[in-house]
Order: C-alpha cells, then sequence, then structure tokens
C-alpha cells in the first residue's frame, strides 16, 4: 500500500507556530527570568568601568542602550566573541544545525520519504533537539583491544580540524578570525589533516569494518586532494596573493567564475570528493560497509564527527564563496544609516531617543555579511542535491576520474589563468 504525504497547510504551520511561542513565553516567564534572578543575586560581580556590577546596576544597563551599546560593541570587537560567536564557531555551528534541517527536508521532498514529513513539531525543527537529546543520553562503547587513547582523541581532533578550517575563512571586511598572509597555504595544511585522522580513528577501532572504510577514504582523499590543490592556483596566479580576504576583495567587479569556469568545476567536485558526498560516499557506503570508519563510534563521540563534518561542509562551502564568487562583494541592498541617527538619536513620535554607539554593524558589514551568507547557502544547497539525485560511483570510476580527468581539467585552467593575464585581459589595463 502507498502511502502518500501530507500537503502543506499554511493555517496549521501558523497554528503550529504559536502554539509553540505561547509554550516558550510561557516558559521563559516562569522559569527564566526567577532563575535569571537567583543567579543574577548568588554570583560574585566584576568591576567594570569602575564600578561594581550589582545585580540591580546590570538590570539598569540592560533598560539603558545608552550603557549596554557600547559595552556590546567592544565585546564584539574582541577576539573571544570572533572565535566563539562570530564569525566563528557560533555562527558556522548554526549554519551547519541548519543544513542538517534543510538536507532532511529536501530529501524527503525529493524521494518522498515519509518520515520527515510527520516527525516533530513546526516542520520538525523540534527533530535536531532530539537527535542532539540521543547523542548525548546514548552510551559510549569502546571496542576490545581498541587503542583507547587514539580512539577517543579522533572525534576531538576531527572538530579541532574542521574548526580551524572556519576560522580561516572570512565573512566580511575585516571580519575574519585569523587573518594570515599565507592563508589559502593554511587551508591547504589543515585539509591535510582530514585523511590522517580519519585513518587513525579507523585503525584505532580493531574492527575490520572501520579499517576498510578508512583505507576507502584514504584512497579517495589522497587522490582528490591533487586536483583540489591545482584548481586554485589559476585564482593565485591572476590575483598574485595567497590571503583570504584580497582574493575575496579583488572580485568587486566580476568574481573569478567569470574567467575561470573550468576550475570553479573542477574544485566543486573534488569538495565532494572531500567531504564523502554522494556519489562519492564510498567511505561510508552503508549496504556494503555498514558505516565504514564510523561503524565502532556511538553516543557524542560519533555525534562530534558529525559535526565536524558540517563544520566542514559550511567551510568548504564558504571557501568556494571566497575564491570564485566575490565573496562578500554584491550591490548594496543595505540602505545607509541616516547620519541623524548617530548624532541626534531616533525620534519615536514625541520622543527622541539619543543613543550612542548605534549602529552596532556598519553599512558594508551587514551587506557584506548579507551577501556572504547568501551565496554560501546557495553552494550548500548544491552540495546536498547530489545525494537525492545521482547514485554511487564504483571505486575504480572515483580513482580514474581523480587521477586523470580533473588534474588533466586542473591544467587547462591554469593555462586559461595564464592566457587571461599574459594577454592583458586581466591584471594591469585588463578588466580587473
Amino acid at each position: 500500500m502507498s502511502v502518500i504525504a501530507p500537503k502543506f497547510k499554511l493555517s496549521e504551520f501558523i497554528k503550529s507556530l504559536l502554539d509553540n511561542a505561547f509554550w516558550i513565553l510561557l516558559l521563559l516567564v516562569l522559569v527564566g527570568i526567577p532563575a535569571i534572578s537567583i543567579l543574577l543575586f548568588a554570583i560574585e560581580m566584576p568591576v567594570i568601568n569602575g564600578e561594581l556590577l550589582t545585580p540591580f546596576l546590570a538590570l539598569t544597563w540592560i533598560a539603558d542602550p545608552s550603557r549596554t551599546l557600547p559595552i556590546i560593541k567592544a565585546f564584539m570587537a574582541t577576539d573571544i566573541f570572533r572565535v566563539m560567536a562570530f564569525p566563528g564557531f557560533g555562527f558556522a555551528a548554526l549554519l551547519a544545525a541548519g543544513t542538517i534541517f534543510v538536507e532532511r527536508k529536501m530529501l524527503a521532498k525529493l524521494q518522498l520519504r515519509v518520515g520527515p514529513f510527520y516527525c516533530g513539531k513546526v516542520e520538525g525543527i523540534l527533530q535536531l533537539m532530539g537527535d542532539g537529546l540521543k547523542l548525548i543520553s546514548k552510551e559510549i562503547i569502546i571496542p576490545a583491544k581498541a587503542d583507547k587513547p587514539i580512539f577517543w582523541a579522533a572525534p576531538v581532533m576531527f572538530v579541532g580540524a574542521a574548526a580551524a578550517f572556519v576560522a580561516l575563512i572570512p565573512v566580511a571586511p575585516g571580519w575574519v578570525v585569523a587573518d594570515v598572509d599565507l592563508g589559502l597555504l593554511g587551508v591547504f595544511a589543515v585539509i591535510g589533516f582530514f585523511p590522517i585522522i580519519t585513518i587513525l580513528s579507523a585503525w584505532s577501532a580493531n574492527s575490520k569494518f572501520p579499517f576498510i572504510g578508512g583505507i576507502r577514504a584514504l584512497f579517495q582523499m589522497v587522490s582528490f586532494e591533487i586536483p583540489l590543490i591545482l584548481s586554485l592556483l589559476g585564482v593565485v596566479i591572476l590575483t598574485g596573493t595567497l590571503n583570504l580576504s584580497e582574493i575575496a576583495a579583488s572580485q568587486s567587479s566580476f568574481p573569478w567564475i567569470v574567467f575561470l569556469p573550468v576550475g570553479a568545476v573542477v574544485f566543486f567536485i573534488t569538495m565532494l570528493a572531500e567531504l564523502e558526498r554522494i556519489p562519492f560516499d564510498l567511505p561510508e557506503a552503508e549496504s556494503e560497509i555498514v558505516a565504514g570508519w564510523l561503524t565502532e563510534l556511538s553516543g557524542m563521540m560519533y555525534g562530534l564527527v558529525q559535526l565536524g563534518t558540517y563544520l566542514k561542509l559550511y567551510a568548504f562551502a564558504a571557501l568556494f564563496v571566497v575564491l570564485f564568487l566575490g565573496g562578500w562583494n554584491g550591490p548594496m541592498v543595505v540602505p545607509p544609516f541616516p547620519a541623524e541617527i548617530i548624532t541626534d538619536g531616533i525620534v519615536m513620535g514625541p520622543i527622541t531617543a539619543k543613543i550612542p554607539g548605534l549602529p552596532v554593524f556598519t553599512q558594508e558589514m551587514l551587506n557584506g555579511t548579507l551577501w556572504f551568507v547568501l551565496k554560501t547557502v546557495g553552494v550548500i544547497f548544491f552540495i546536498l542535491l547530489p545525494r537525492g539525485v545521482f547514485p554511487r560511483i564504483r571505486i575504480d570510476m572515483l580513482l580514474s576520474l581523480g587521477w586523470t580527468k580533473l588534474i588533466g581539467l586542473a591544467f587547462v585552467n591554469i593555462f586559461i589563468a595564464l592566457g587571461l593575464l599574459y594577454a592583458g585581459v586581466l591584471g594591469p589595463g585588463g578588466l580587473q
């Protein structure tokens, strides 16, 4: 008997939104505010600007934007904020969580998977929390005779390498965790750690299934890393720099994909292979070797690897945007902030509120971040799409594609870049 998925109804969706908003507000009022009040009175408060931060003073600052905004802006300029919140781990993890949700719903639409249509409230967004609670509560099982130190360390190293990858990607002018002159070389160095971590994790489990998956992953990553690196040399030749912020800024007139489409295609295909996404998911082939090198990982050890996988997916998509799609460059869609907001304050009816510190972000920052996020989300969609429409290829086809065709196309891309530079199309006197 065939099962037909229910149709989307806007009225039911709005009703579920209001239903959940009601319960969230009720819990916030009954539990959240009393808990924060008890916490503020119980802990020892620090001294800020010569004033002891008492609970009453903290509440005064919260209610007075003219005192809160300068503190917030000063905190946003610190390295801790950039690493933990934006554009570092918090921002990347939020996009990664959204990617998991979109992937589940998109595959359900493409392949008529019934479960995601019914599971969870608000279009199934609560399923993410359910998955997280399940992973946290599951027992972590260590295989017999496993190399325990390496087995424990591998998932942590995987997340650490993915976070280091994220730290090198600029989001907007001046907004990057680590703005280094040799940023592209740093990316290659971080990517080189993933095969090592994968094979170490597979070997330390002392099981044939993870080991077979690990060997497959090693073959795949090594055979595709060479065309991956070669495909980026065209951009380096045209820009003359390895700094990712300067590469993004150099595309203010045209994105490099206009001049180097072959390099962009090669990079996208190798990116799918590095991410072990379909049609290159041989290391995890569920029907052949259970789950590949992840077979013996359980509980939050598996959860850490999944978190690192989606952080890596976001970082690769963002790198594609920076290298080929112009990074944060785009038409100015955010209107300029009126000068009177900064000098005279905001007029709200009969009241004029003078709030120093506004705006919190500059116009360039907001516009750049908007374009960067839109482009990155678009690239992530095209990374997810093959999982719903392509079958898995054989390993001999995979190795032949990596070692012959893609390397040849990568060299064609280098010759195109050299031709554009020496023909005067680009560079001094050219278009860019």
